[in-house]
């Protein structure tokens, strides 16, 4: 008679035994994943809509929205397609705009196939130097265009002492272009950059077995494969160019040349008494336009599946090379970077440095360090630039990190309106800083429980405007690093237990923080050189280099704006030197 043996246990099945998954509490049935997806759609909702709903309801409202009372109206509207001054206003945004953004990508395109796809001596050092003026604003870079090419300029001067005059003028729609054109063609020049070496090269070598030539293969195969971020870069570039304060203000005021934003700065800010329901019916206006913009830029991109030529098979990319007219693309890109931007930045360093700037006299005779003394002597310099300090500072860290958590709910959950926080996150990209600025001026007035008499005039509410207009930039930033990393991770916490939100501190959180430095480094750049909300939020207690800088240029102290702009390109520079030694060969993680 067989008896029967007990099973052995194993080591394994006692902890089968012992193990148990983790469980969370889901008072009313809601896991805390959903609380913290649906917080954030909450949160991305209230900081989009906050600018945009009071700006339309003032357009339709006889009284500011901080009065009680009023009624609605369209009086706004019609005063402003009937007021005279306003169609040349619309006239010179479109000719400014427009040749903007035809300059930019004359610029960039060239530059970024040759760069990219050509044999060139120094190509990485070129490519570096295609991106730096990205860190430069543009109302930086047009005090140096000013003070190097202006009427009184230093460049002008001396040419006009040799040749007899002058064959350029800034103070005209042309100048404004080109001005704007040489700070916005590092951003086509990026997305074209990128294109170009994500491309499949087997279609060049094709093109090459066949008997064509370099500039033929160029022309043919390479610059039609570039359409789509051609479109994308061009309606970016004629967006921002529409909503761009700095360079219009500081060419366009001269010669009485209004363009959409300094329409709404001299009948907003400096009026006396501003007529706030036609503000709002131009703001509406301006807002109308560049949300139609983006949605032609998804239109016609549609089809971009058409232009994919990156397959699973990888190739090698062979550059061409130009022969002689190599050295002839080396000296064009020098030009723009020499003349475009290193000049102009040049001479506002050295002007900071004197009390006068001109080639009737020697600067060396008259070097001081005066510019500097006056801006650290007074309370109100120094206190814009730490407030431009916290701003980017603080800033920087709550957007990169709303940017992550953005990205994690949009992309790496079962969230039901995760593409709706993807979108919340990106439409600022397409709200004008001056728009954005006039839009929390006017929720503040409206904000319930005092939180906006609380928020007015305070860096607070500048931080807010400013980390709105960043949280594009990082999300764009985070999102490419995060869909890299591989969804068995994910998986694999779920199976153990994990819900979403212990899956991404327990698993991700090491794994992401790569990408949350490069959105801080990003973000704190793009915040410290921004400037237009604040032109409308900032007070005398809150104003930042930006601000203050515009301000004493009105007042004719070129040598203490110069100061004031030397110190933030050192900022800058120093950070970015700084972040990119501590992230170096830590990309891996």
């Amino acid at each position: 008679m067989s008896t029967l043996t007990p099973p052995v246990r194993t080591s394994a099945d006692e902890h089968q035994e012992t193990f148990k998954p983790p469980r969370y509490r889901r008072p009313l049935g809601i896991g805390r994943d959903q609380v913290v997806q649906y917080a954030v759609l909450a949160f991305l909702a209230v900081l989009v809509l906050a600018p945009i709903v009071p700006t339309l309801y003032q357009s339709v409202r006889n009284r500011p929205l901080y009065e009680a009372g009023g009624a609605f109206t369209v009086r706004g509207y019609v005063d402003l397609f009937t007021d005279a001054g306003f169609g040349e206003v619309a006239l010179n945004t479109l000719l400014f705009a427009g040749l903007t953004t035809l300059l930019s990508l004359a610029i960039a395109i060239p530059m970024a196939i040759v760069v990219v796809r050509t044999k060139l001596p120094g190509g990485r050092l070129i490519a570096l130097a295609m991106q730096w003026p990205f860190f430069i604003s543009s109302l930086i870079l047009g005090f140096g265009w000013i003070i190097m090419y202006g009427p009184a300029g230093f460049v002008s001067i001396k040419v006009q002492q040799i040749f007899g005059g002058v064959p350029w003028n800034l103070y005209s729609i042309p100048g404004m272009a080109l001005t704007e054109a040489v700070a916005l063609a590092p951003i086509a020049y990026v997305f074209c950059a990128n294109a170009l070496r994500q491309s499949d090269a087997s279609l060049e070598s094709a093109a090459q077995v066949c008997g064509a030539g370099p500039l033929r293969i160029l022309g043919q195969v390479v610059v039609p494969l570039l359409r789509p971020p051609i479109v994308y870069s061009a309606i970016l570039v004629f967006s921002v160019s529409i909503e761009t304060l700095s360079v219009p203000l500081l060419y366009g005021q001269p010669v009485n040349i209004d363009v959409f934003s300094t329409f709404l700065y001299h009948n907003g800010l400096q009026s006396v008494d501003p007529d706030y329901t036609m503000l709002g019916a131009a703001s509406t206006i301006i807002l109308l336009v560049t949300l139609t913009l983006v949605a032609v830029q998804a239109k016609l991109l549609k089809d971009a599946a058409r232009f994919v030529s990156v397959r699973g098979k990888v190739t090698r990319p062979r550059k061409l090379d130009l022969g002689w007219l190599k050295w002839v693309s080396i000296a064009f890109i020098w030009c723009y970077v020499v003349i475009g931007a290193l000049v102009p930045i040049g001479g506002l360093v050295f002007r900071s440095f004197t009390l006068v700037f001109t080639p009737l006299q020697s600067p060396l005779k008259t070097i001081t360090t005066q510019n500097y003394k006056i801006v650290f002597d007074s309370d109100n310099y120094v206190q814009s630039l730490w407030n431009s300090l916290i701003v980017a500072g603080v800033g920087s860290v709550v957007v990169s990190a709303l940017a992550v958590v953005a990205v994690m709910v949009a992309r790496r959950s079962t969230f039901r309106f995760g593409r709706a926080v993807e979108y919340l996150a990106l439409i600022p990209q397409s709200l004008p800083g001056i728009i954005i600025g006039i839009g929390f001026f006017w929720a503040f007035a409206l904000a319930p429980f005092g939180v906006g008499e609380l928020l007015q005039g305070t860096v607070y509410a500048v931080i807010i405007a400013f980390g709105m207009r960043a949280l594009p930039s990082a999300f764009g930033s985070v999102a490419p690093a995060i869909m890299q990393i591989g969804g068995e991770l994910d998986n694999a916490a779920r199976v153990s237990g994990a819900d979403w939100l212990m899956t991404f501190f327990r698993v991700l959180r090491a794994l992401v923080t790569p990408a949350f430095a490069g959105a801080l480094v990003l973000t704190f750049v793009i915040m410290l050189k921004e400037y237009s909300p604040a032109v409308f939020l900032s007070s005398a207690d809150n104003n930042i280099l930006g601000t203050t800088m515009l301000s004493l240029w009105t007042q004719g102290r070129a040598g203490s704006v110069a100061a004031l702009a030397t110190l933030q390109i050192a900022i800058t520079a120093v950070f970015v030197a700084l972040a990119g030694l501590l992230m170096k060969g830590k990309h891996h993680a």
